[in-house]
């Protein structure tokens, strides 16, 4: 791959083609009898326009703003807008409560937020501005983008970790040249492509898949009207000539409850990430609409390294110029046998480090970033997921850690206890399950009344489990294992 241009700019990078297609539509947002289009010519403006207002509202190059933004295309406009004038934005979903930013926030020393109506904010947000405000700043004439060192901080995101506390993912503007590597490596991406994402324009697998690496080719993104109903997705990719199709693997099963095979006559293949893909609903897919389905393997600190391809191989492969390895327990590369996914420390996209009182903390085995998630690789490259060796939980797309759930709701009155895990509710669909021990079983809507309080939606149990002790391991700790299979041995059989 080649180096990353330098000095950088990663909205300038992104917006590059307005320059040289001023006119073609970058982006549509779809709606069940209209269609919003925006040219590359009015992104390009708009973002700059932002990006000039922030620093005409008193925000400096460096400052850290908080985006607490709803599904809407000011999402991405203040992200762009943000970095382009080299203020630091920090994505947040709208659905975290006041509790959870709260714990979140203060050590990353936010300057303001951004924020639509009605969005839980922290108690020291900072200077504010509303989403109103931010759209009316398109107007303002823009500045240079602010050029620099590829390296530098671009922006930060949370992740779930093993400890519990969500923890702040610091990235560099050169993170989005490494998505270069997913063109070939995982979408078959070209210019001419019409990509329509099945996500919120506040998501990031959105704003990364759906939004800026179109961008940066020159293709044409897609985005549902945030009221669009799911089952409308066949009717507009139809309609809209959609030439690629991504979404994470609950889209997908919820498009094949239909009888009907799939008529959409320009679509190439569908792009699935944010959980495991499981080959059964690859293969209906391919049966209802003839074409292929194609996954990815990433996580917050890196993004996508692992993908199957049209060009490349069908199963998950290391993208063309990515180092990928897995480690054994001595943290060595190994073949055929179980280990843990690792990056190289040198991957452009891997991030800056953990926000630390210090500055960064990139935790090294070696010359490797070790994940969490076991694997196999064969004398191919070839790449074969086995599941997570951590008790992270996947809830839809998104990563939860059970020890913050625990957290918001140890307090409950009348709980002794409380354990979290993902359970299996039916083939290939889970769902977060909270057990608990206490003298009487609690009302299940007392305790959903706390959860909805404290924490954002998709981080929310959905079943809960009076149980008089919790299944241990020979050490006596909690095994979320054992724990998860008794929960699934409790639900009604088919």
């Amino acid at each position: 791959m080649e180096a990353v241009p330098s000095p950088f700019n990663l909205s300038a990078y992104v917006l590059a083609q307005a320059d040289a297609n001023p006119d073609k539509v970058a982006l549509a947002i779809l709606g069940p009898s209209r269609a919003e289009r925006w040219s590359y010519a009015r992104l390009a403006s708009t973002v700059r326009g932002v990006g000039a207002g922030l620093l005409q509202a008193g925000f400096a190059p460096g400052d850290r703003l908080l985006i607490r933004l709803e599904n809407s295309v000011s999402f991405p406009l203040a992200y762009l807008g943000a970095i382009a004038v080299g203020i630091v934005p920090i994505p947040t979903s709208a659905q975290l409560t006041q509790f959870e930013l709260n714990k979140m926030v203060p050590p990353l020393g936010i300057a303001g937020t951004v924020a639509a109506p009605g969005v839980a904010l922290p108690e020291n947000a900072g200077k504010t501005i509303s989403e109103a405000d931010l759209l009316a700043m398109q107007d303002t004439p823009p500045v240079p983008f602010d050029m620099g060192d590829p390296n530098r901080l671009a922006y930060i995101i949370f992740t779930s970790g093993t400890g519990g506390t969500p923890r702040a993912v610091a990235h560099a503007h050169r993170a989005i040249w490494a998505r270069r590597m997913m063109w070939d490596g995982w979408y078959g991406l070209t210019p001419n492509d019409r990509l329509l994402h099945a996500g919120a324009f506040n998501w990031t697998f959105t704003l990364g898949t759906g939004l800026m690496d179109p961008w940066a080719i020159g293709a044409t993104a897609l985005i549902p009207d945030r009221d669009t109903n799911i089952d409308m997705l066949p009717l507009l990719l139809a309609r809209h000539d959609a030439t690629l199709f991504a979404g994470a693997p609950g889209v997908f099963r919820r498009l094949l409850k239909t009888p009907e095979r799939l008529n959409l006559p320009k679509l190439r293949h569908a792009l699935c990430a944010g959980e495991h893909l499981q080959d059964s609903l690859r293969s209906a897919w391919t049966d209802a609409t003839g074409t292929g389905m194609y996954d990815a393997y990433g996580m917050t600190e890196c993004s996508t390294f692992l993908s199957a391809s049209p060009a490349g191989a069908p199963s998950l492969t290391p993208q063309p110029g990515r180092k990928v390895a897995v480690l054994d327990a001595d943290g060595h590369p190994t073949r055929n046998a179980e280990g843990n996914i690792a990056v190289s420390h040198d991957d452009p996209g891997l991030m800056l480090g953990y926000v630390s009182d210090d500055g960064y903390d990139l935790p090294l085995t070696g010359d490797w970033f070790k994940t969490a998630d076991l694997a196999t690789q064969d004398d191919d490259g070839r790449i074969r997921y086995l599941g997570r060796d951590s008790d992270l939980m996947n809830a839809g797309g998104f990563r939860v850690s059970p020890l913050e759930v625990e957290a918001a709701l140890s307090d409950i009155p009348g709980l002794d206890t409380i354990a979290v895990c993902e359970v299996e509710v039916k083939a290939g669909t889970t769902v977060i399950a909270a057990a608990y021990t206490a003298a009487t079983t609690i009302d299940d809507a007392a305790l959903q009344a706390v959860a909805t309080e404290r924490l954002a939606r998709y981080k929310q149990p959905r079943l809960y489990v009076h149980m008089d002790a919790f299944p241990t391991g020979p050490n006596g700790k909690l095994s979320r294992r054992a724990l998860a299979a008794s929960i699934a041995d409790r639900l009604p059989k088919d």
